[in-house]
């Protein structure tokens, strides 16, 4: 119980120290950026996975509230971009699998699975089952998304001007209670509906589908209150520090730096296809980097909605990421991992 509450309060004075250094999305950055620096020092973490996964329902029902009849008939033009998500996998895959086993000398096992751009749980799980090493891949990807994610606000800032400090949603106190109780349900429901089926990201997925099945149904109206969404921020930010507990200087020698550049690959090819993208007219600047994005798909739909962007776009594009790396990561994987004689 101890290194819990102490988590909580390093993630805390993360927030604070955001807050009154004016920095962007302290409830977000601020917890991983504190657990990260504490990690560092050797502090021991911990978390509530149930707490954490029940954060993430809130974002699940955001996203469900937004999707009127009319945003559902918008979904079908957007096949063009959704085509380019499986070639930007393909893409990644071709880049970071060497990478890994000739820069740093990783194993394939290892190598593939620390590239795919997938749930950080769902590719640590196929991964050490496939033989790979779970500190290795737990490292790289809790990096991958600690990185795009504060990457992300600036480039926003400087490019769109975007205002980060928007508040995520109107606050509880404006939103009828029966409102309130209705995106409970939605949320609780869905969550575990889905884990009953085994769905994949069900803490998300699940709220999402349930939410926008009320919203269509012209039940539900509002969107989760700011204070939700900022819980849910806090709960993010720190599960995606504390991922670092543990962490030896060896580590920070081989395998964050070997995360660090290879995110340095993955922004460099997400500007490519957020430049073909935009170019060609098939979306907006800031809705194609939000979409094309490799970071978690809860952080990137935090940043949607503080920033007004396309949300249902947005979502849409990173569904069929995690989908296509969850189907296609375990077949790749054996079907390219030829022994060597």
């Amino acid at each position: 119980m101890i290194p819990v509450l102490l988590t909580f309060g390093i993630a805390g004075i993360g927030v604070a120290v955001f807050h009154a250094a004016g920095l962007p999305l302290p409830w977000l950055l601020g917890p991983i950026f504190a657990c990260l620096a504490s990690a560092l020092i050797g502090v021991r973490m911990q978390g509530i996975k149930p707490v954490n996964e029940a954060m993430r329902t809130v974002l699940g029902v955001a996203v469900g509230a937004t999707f009127t009849p009319v945003i559902l008939a918008s979904m079908t033009g957007m096949w063009p971009t959704l085509l380019m998500i499986p070639l930007m996998i393909a893409v990644i895959g071709l880049i970071g699998v060497p990478y890994f086993q000739r820069v740093w000398g990783y194993d394939f096992v290892t190598s593939y699975y620390a590239t795919m751009p997938g749930g950080l749980q769902d590719m640590l799980v196929f991964g050490e089952e496939a033989g790979g090493n779970p500190r290795t891949l737990s490292l790289i990807h809790a990096t991958r998304v600690l990185v795009i994610v504060v990457a992300l606000p600036f480039i926003l800032q400087g490019l769109w001007q975007a205002d980060l400090s928007n508040p995520p949603g109107a606050p509880a106190s404006s939103i009828p209670p029966l409102q309130l109780l209705l995106m409970l349900g939605c949320a609780f429901v869905g969550w575990q509906g889905a884990k009953a089926v085994g769905m994949f990201g069900a803490s998300i997925l699940g709220p999402l589908i349930v939410a926008a099945a009320c919203a269509l149904a012209g039940l539900l109206h509002h969107r989760p209150p700011a204070e939700a969404i900022w819980a849910a921020q806090f709960f993010i930010g720190m599960t995606v520090g504390v991922k670092y507990t543990g962490i030896t200087m060896t580590e920070v020698r081989r395998d964050l730096v070997a995360g660090l550049g290879f995110c340095g690959i993955l922004i460099v090819l997400t500007l490519i296809f957020v430049e073909l993208v935009y170019t060609t007219g098939l979306a907006p600047g800031m809705e194609a980097l939000l979409a094309f994005a490799p970071g978690g798909q809860a952080e990137l739909t935090v940043l949607a909605l503080i920033v007004g962007a396309d949300v249902a776009f947005v979502i849409a594009h990173h569904v069929l990421r995690i989908f296509v790396v969850i189907l296609g990561a375990p077949l790749f994987a054996r079907l390219f991992n030829q022994p060597r004689g």
